[in-house]
């Protein structure tokens, strides 16, 4: 989104091309255009990007230990020791603090006994390559709740790659079979027969807003794992990179320091009061019916509210953390390690 790309260094070959317009879709495939004179999206081309920022940390010290997964956590006389397991054998390793960035299932929130997402939804999509040049690059946004209760299904084209999927409540609804559906009944906006398929992917997303306690002595959680999921859009790379910037100054301080009451400025409390309204938005979007969304879709061509839709789809507010508050941490490249696996 344009407020990420304004403040983060993200590389250029990363990204795919600017998007600045979006179409809505009502249950009976009414549609709503709404354009923004700024480069609104990004298509992020995610492995490349994983792999370009694994690289930076490597230059700076960070010791990569690749196919390996966190297991369990203990406290020794006042030292934090960590599990690692591998596919062939398992070790421990001492620490002065950890960091979960374990997905919206943390097992490393569970271990720190911090608090745990308890609301999601589930989105699957299919990833394709064009095969030959296209047209303006759109996101086409789809309210169904037969195809994705609670959310939406989405093509987001960028005249190069083709992202298309479904997103909702798992008790509501059976994703690959939505996306299934989905993928067949979008010959007249997308032609899929011109693009190459690349994978298929998907997962959990929060949508319970911040989780009130992200940190303690022991360690800290970022991104999905901390509920860092705007809970009205569920985007989650903005987020979590402001979040992650404002953990690595608070880990700064806290172990140069050693005083808990650095950790303070850590609280999911500082955030959650900012996502209410999001929040009692996406529970009423959810409960919405088939007429009702169709309704409000027809209501959205009114001027004021069309003015709303675009605020939503193109507001620069996200996660509230200002990065420009904000200094990147300098710690000792002996005391970093990381451990997981590159998405291929």
């Amino acid at each position: 989104m344009r407020r990420t790309l304004e403040d983060f260094a993200i590389p250029e070959d990363c990204l795919g091309p600017a998007v600045r317009d979006v179409t809505l879709y009502s249950p009976s495939r009414r549609s709503l255009t709404l354009s923004s004179a700024n480069d609104e999206f990004r298509i992020g081309r995610m492995g490349l990007l994983y792999q370009r920022f694994l690289e930076q940390c490597l230059e700076n010290g960070v010791e990569w230990m690749p196919a390996t997964r966190y297991s369990d956590l203990s406290i020794l006389k006042d030292h934090l020791v960590i599990r690692l397991d591998t596919n062939q054998s398992s070790g421990w390793i001492k620490a002065r603090y950890i960091v979960g960035a374990d997905g919206a299932n943390s097992r490393v929130g569970r271990d720190l006994n911090l608090d745990r997402n308890r609301e999601w939804i589930v989105g699957v999509e299919d990833v394709y390559k064009g095969t030959m040049p296209k047209g303006e690059p759109r996101l086409h946004c789809f309210l169904d709740r037969e195809l994705a209760p609670g959310y939406l299904a989405w093509i987001a084209d960028d005249g190069e790659d083709v992202h298309v999927g479904v997103g909702g409540y798992p008790a509501m609804f059976d994703p690959v079979t939505a996306l299934e559906r989905f993928s067949n009944s979008i010959g007249n906006v997308l032609d899929l027969h011109s693009y190459k398929w690349l994978e298929r992917r998907g997962g959990r997303i929060p949508v319970s807003g911040v989780l009130r306690r992200i940190a303690n002595r022991q360690g800290l959680l970022v991104g999905d794992a901390a509920g860092a999921v705007p809970p009205l859009t569920a985007g989650g790379l903005d987020p979590c990179m402001r979040l992650s910037t404002l953990a690595a100054q608070v880990i700064k301080n806290y172990l140069v320091t050693n005083d808990p009451a650095t950790l303070s400025a850590y609280s999911g409390n500082v955030f959650r009061a900012r996502f209410s309204s999001r929040i009692w938005m996406r529970r009423l979007v959810a409960k919405l019916n088939q007429p009702a969304l169709e309704l409000g879709c027809a209501a959205l061509q009114l001027p004021i509210l069309k003015s709303f839709a675009s605020h939503i789809f193109f507001g620069r507010r996200s996660f509230p953390v200002d990065n420009q508050e904000l200094d990147y941490p300098t710690v000792p490249a002996a005391s970093m390690s990381v451990a997981g696996h590159i998405p291929r």
